[in-house]
């Protein structure tokens, strides 16, 4: 289990690297925006102050704060949680 976490942690690591390099264009992942920036104002939280208390690194919330990478469901759920509300009212569907 804890060997499918690093290989899972090394994948997205790799993702974000290409969104990054420009390599994975943003509109090929996400149909999606979210609501994030807001809410760490409303709770006074910097970007790091998030990604410890969802345990990913700064780097992933800067991305999902700029819809360039789409979250887990367990990722998701963290920062809904974290927030106090709904998966739903942080991020929002594009259909």
């Amino acid at each position: 289990m804890k060997l499918m976490f690093i290989l899972r942690q090394e994948f997205l690591e790799w993702l974000l690297f290409l969104l990054a390099a420009g390599y994975i264009l943003a509109s090929e992942v996400s149909e999606m925006n979210n609501r994030i920036r807001e809410y760490r104002a409303r709770f006074n939280l910097t970007q790091e102050d998030l990604a410890r208390k969802v345990n990913v690194r700064r780097e992933t919330i800067v991305f999902l704060e700029k819809n360039k990478y789409n979250p887990s469901l367990k990722l998701a759920f963290d920062i809904a949680r974290t927030f106090g509300t709904t998966i739903e009212e942080i991020f929002i569907f594009d259909n």
